[in-house]
């Protein structure tokens, strides 16, 4: 239970006229937050471009913007798994980079169809397509079939 007046708390008087029970906003803020859930994510392939050399590095989810948004925050924060990446961000700064979402599937037709397949698939094209493998872009080299 939140209180209007959580200075007054303090006291535990039994005088409750200074306080009122904030019930509404804890239904507002649930309402917002099964709303984010609820809302369809976009599955598609993006990737992170260094606008000066043109290195990208490609990348593919369920959810492509929050891929995005969370390489945007490693990067920010100087902890981003891919060195390379990582000092290029360092020495150019947020501005020498483009976070682009450059395919997306269509939305599944019910929520319990599996996007993962069509990802893979989407993923390897884009991959053929760019070739974005070390050192002319940020992602490992593919491993050698036996």
């Amino acid at each position: 239970m939140r209180l209007a007046n959580p200075e007054a708390a303090r006291g535990w008087s039994h005088d409750w006229a200074g306080f009122e029970y904030l019930g509404r906003v804890d239904q507002d803020r649930r309402a917002r937050i099964r709303a984010y859930k609820d809302t369809p994510r976009t599955a598609g392939v993006g990737v992170v471009r260094h606008v000066a050399s043109g290195r990208v590095l490609l990348v593919a989810s369920a959810d492509i913007r929050s891929l995005l948004n969370r390489h945007l925050a490693q990067l920010r924060l100087g902890a981003h798994r891919n060195a390379a990446l990582q000092a290029d961000w360092n020495a150019a700064g947020a501005e020498g980079f483009a976070f682009e979402v450059i395919d997306t599937l269509p939305p599944p037709e019910s929520p319990d169809d599996d996007v993962a397949a069509d990802l893979a698939t989407l993923e390897g094209l884009w991959l053929d397509k760019l070739k974005p493998y070390t050192p002319a872009g940020y992602n490992p080299p593919p491993k050698q079939k036996r």
